[in-house]
């Protein structure tokens, strides 16, 4: 279709200027700002045995969790991760929503944050709309200057504690008083914290209804049973402006004074009176500001709430509508959530903190040696997952008279590994000719039972 001339295919981005609210979501709301900021600046900063608590370090191909040091060969751990975090997104939303986006989502937590400064700086809603409104004048500058300084140095920060995660945090300072970051750590520190500041401070909104895809194929995971936050259209309409306390019966009125708070607050600038809409993030800001304003006009909190398609349609109470949130799909995904959950704390904490892996030496494959015996070489790489010093010892078995010979006890140094050739004999007499199974096993050196072992293949000439 061919756009109207001189028209646009494009929808022009008008300004929005959320209007402050408080109430018992808008303390959720900051309650989760606190902790998840308070867990971003602060965990890079905790001590763990002489290191830094938490830290990513992919040049030493390390990942270091409070007491936990994973390795490349732990991806697996990776994946689980992925897939509670998957099934976490399912259930929250399958029950409440968009609980995510409203209250956890870092696009959500750094617009809260950066709608707070500007808030500090230049006023509320109205002080910015007029200011905004004002031709130019050296006051309107300074104030508009003095946000966007204290954005870039948030933004900042931001990008220096990400870069912290990965290149231990004191490092990183130093190399930013002294001018020695290297290239990538450079690139990171203004790649993260100038996006921190485009997406906070200049695009809010527009991520959430236009970048996001989570809001594109939410209602594939609504079902009429998801809470979500609902304006009583029975209830409400028609609408119109009313004194307190007024017979809304006789004036053929419903209970919203259609005072366009709820809009105000909005975030993404919707109209909840128009229905869910894809733009609405779950935030909950507009049931404060309704709740506020029923109770200036003596009429009953819950005009616009947290309700189902199917409440709403049955009149249902609190009680059925738990009855009806807890469903079969709840349980499910809830039960494998749990179970994939107790699988992985259980593997964390069975995990064995010493490695072994064995290459066969194909440079020659077996050969005689002296005694009539035959001999495989082996490359063992022994790994210390653990921040202890371990001494190990090797063994093998599977065969008849089979033994190593050379060295089989290795001190190995804390997170580190150590590359070890191994020489395996067995009597001529004991071997058949072709390939044979047998198992490297590693113990600890005081005789105590790892329980770490791996399969080789022992080749009969």
């Amino acid at each position: 279709m061919e756009p109207d001339a001189g028209g646009s295919l494009y929808e022009v981005r008008q300004k929005i200027y959320p209007r402050a609210v408080s109430g018992i979501f808008a303390k959720w709301r900051w309650a989760m700002v606190w902790l998840t900021q308070a867990v971003f600046y602060g965990a890079c900063w905790l001590p763990w045995n002489g290191r830094q608590a938490l830290l990513l370090d992919i040049a030493e191909r390390k990942f270091y969790i409070l007491g936990l040091v994973l390795w490349p060969q732990d991806v697996f751990y990776l994946a689980v991760l992925l897939i509670i975090c998957a099934y976490s997104l399912f259930l929250f939303t399958a029950v409440a929503g968009r609980l995510w986006c409203g209250y956890a989502c870092p696009q959500t937590v750094y617009t809260e944050i950066f709608l707070w400064f500007e808030r500090l700086i230049e006023g509320d809603r109205a002080r910015r709309m007029k200011l905004d409104a004002q031709s130019g004048s050296l006051y309107k500058y300074a104030l508009k200057s003095l946000k966007y300084l204290v954005w870039i140095l948030f933004s900042a920060w931001t990008g220096i504690t990400f870069v912290g995660y990965f290149t231990p945090i004191h490092n990183v300072l130093a190399g930013l008083v002294h001018f020695n970051l290297s290239g990538w750590e450079t690139f990171w520190v203004v790649f993260y914290s100038g996006f921190t500041y485009l997406m906070a401070g200049v695009m809010r909104e527009q991520v959430c209804k236009y970048m996001c895809p989570y809001a594109r194929f939410q209602s594939v995971m609504f079902d009429p049973d998801t809470l979500v936050i609902t304006y009583d259209e029975e209830r409400g309409e028609p609408r119109g402006a009313s004194k307190k306390g007024a017979d809304l019966k006789a004036l053929g009125l419903g209970d919203c004074v259609d005072c366009g708070i709820c809009v105000q607050v909005c975030p993404t600038g919707i109209d909840i009176r128009k229905g869910l809409q894809y733009e609405c993030i779950g935030c909950a800001a507009c049931i404060d500001a309704c709740d506020q304003v029923m109770d200036k006009v003596g009429r009953p909190r819950g005009l616009v709430r947290y309700s189902t398609e199917n409440a709403v349609e049955k009149h249902w109470g609190t009680k059925d509508i738990i009855q009806h949130v807890l469903r079969p799909r709840i349980l499910l995904y809830t039960f494998v959530l749990c179970a994939i959950c107790l699988a992985f704390a259980w593997s964390l904490a069975t995990r064995t903190e010493v490695r072994l892996d064995v290459i066969k030496d194909r440079t020659i494959l077996s050969r005689e040696v002296e005694g009539e015996l035959i001999e495989n070489v082996y490359i063992l790489q022994l790994m210390n997952a653990g921040e202890q010093i371990r001494h190990v010892k090797v063994s093998v078995e599977g065969m008849d008279g089979i033994s190593l010979d050379g060295r089989s006890e290795f001190t190995l140094p804390a997170t580190d590994n150590k590359v070890a050739t191994i020489r395996v004999r067995v009597p001529m007499e004991n071997l058949k000719k072709g390939s044979h199974t047998i198992y490297f096993r590693v113990d600890s050196a005081d005789g105590e039972k790892l329980g770490v072992h791996e399969k080789a293949v022992f080749i009969a000439p």
